[in-house]
């Protein structure tokens, strides 16, 4: 029995290959234990509206089996005898595993800090916190994995880090030129946070699109459109644009034409006045501040004209839409009640040889008075 246990491969044990292997194994069942304990803890805590523990077990539970699974490997690299090369090899191997893996924890433990900052700027008024709720998670994520590279880097070249740190500034500036349009898209984001013309959750109209703000990141703001379609515009360009903050309206201004026919007698024409003003006397939505105007205003080439201005107070757009079709069933029934007619572009046309063409006998008379007969 110990003359098997000693049976040799590459130079070691038996017994050392399958402590490597039973290591290794061991590591990543109780990776995978860890993480279904720690996912069904954090469902029960998050099913008691405990999201902020909740999220750590459940970031911790995503990084542990890879974690586990590199502290095993290294740990059972040392169980073997190697030769100086072969282990100088491996133990560089394993620093590097373990590094990663350590970084893959750390990017999943991101979501701890930016969850607690999502609850916390749900409970401020200002939206401006949540869109800075991404960037913040987004800038955590990018500088763990710069620090894993750098680590990484460190180990495989055995410099000092102020050396790799040196060298990164060089590359970085290299990184800069090649990129300008990222580094442009970056400085427009900030450019945006600083102005705040839109926040996240507001309506905007941009290059035609309009649409409510989704996310606004270090490169681009995404843009829901009303018909449902993500519009991504990137920032550089974004904080170059007219945009128009549509969340931000006070209120909604409507103005209306409504043209009556010309053969309305000026008493008709003063009663169709009258009958607006009173459907918008004290009107839904109205402030004080914003009465409603009424005036006959153009004698159009077949209409006369009557330009209605009314306001809508707050915003509301579908409650809005609902006063507008209320007031244009009013004013259509009480003109209809009063006689008054509306006008539409009409034509009338005349036969040549008719010969009782008003037009026809006008001209006749115009041009024997012109002496052209």
């Amino acid at each position: 029995m110990n003359t098997f246990w000693q049976f040799e491969i590459l130079g070691n044990s038996l017994w050392r290959i399958m402590a490597l292997f039973g290591i290794v194994l061991l590591s990543l069942i109780l990776g995978k234990i860890a993480k279904v304990v720690l996912q069904k803890t954090g469902l029960r805590f998050e099913s008691r509206n405990r999201f902020v523990l909740a999220t750590t077990l459940k970031a911790v539970s995503r990084g542990s089996v890879f974690l586990l699974a590199a502290a095993g490997i290294s740990l059972g690299l040392q169980v073997l005898q190697l030769k100086a090369w072969v282990a100088e090899v491996s133990d560089t191997l394993s620093s590097v595993l373990l590094s990663i893996g350590i970084g893959y924890f750390l990017y999943w433990l991101v979501d701890v800090p930016s969850s607690w900052f999502t609850r916390m700027a749900g409970k401020t008024e200002t939206r401006l916190d949540d869109m800075l709720v991404p960037i913040l998670r987004k800038s955590l994520r990018v500088t763990v994995v710069i620090l894993v590279l750098v680590q990484i880097a460190q180990i495989l070249s055995d410099k000092p880090i102020t050396s790799i740190i040196a060298g990164l500034g060089i590359g970085g500036l290299a990184l800069a030129l090649a990129a300008q349009d990222t580094v442009k898209n970056f400085f427009g984001s900030v450019v945006l946070f600083v102005d705040k013309p839109f926040e996240m959750g507001d309506r905007i109209v941009v290059d035609g699109q309009d649409g409510s703000v989704e996310e606004v990141g270090f490169r681009s703001t995404k843009i829901r459109t009303l018909d449902g379609h993500l519009v991504t515009v990137p920032n550089g360009e974004l904080a170059n644009k007219m945009i128009r903050n549509i969340g931000k309206r006070p209120y909604i201004k409507r103005i209306a034409n409504l043209t009556i026919t010309y053969d309305t007698p000026p008493e008709k024409v003063d009663r169709a006045i009258e009958i607006v003003k009173e459907v918008l006397d004290g009107h839904e939505g109205m402030h004080p501040d914003y009465p409603p105007r009424v005036y006959f205003n153009e004698l159009n080439a077949d209409s006369l004209n009557i330009i209605v201005m009314y306001w809508y107070h707050p915003p509301d757009y579908w409650a809005y839409m609902g006063f507008t079709e209320q007031f244009n069933k009013e004013v259509f029934r009480r003109f209809a009640e009063e006689g008054i007619e509306f006008a539409f572009p009409t034509q009338t046309l005349y036969l040549a040889g008719d010969p009782v063409r008003p037009l026809t006998i006008g001209v006749e008379q115009r041009l024997k008075g012109d002496g052209r007969e």
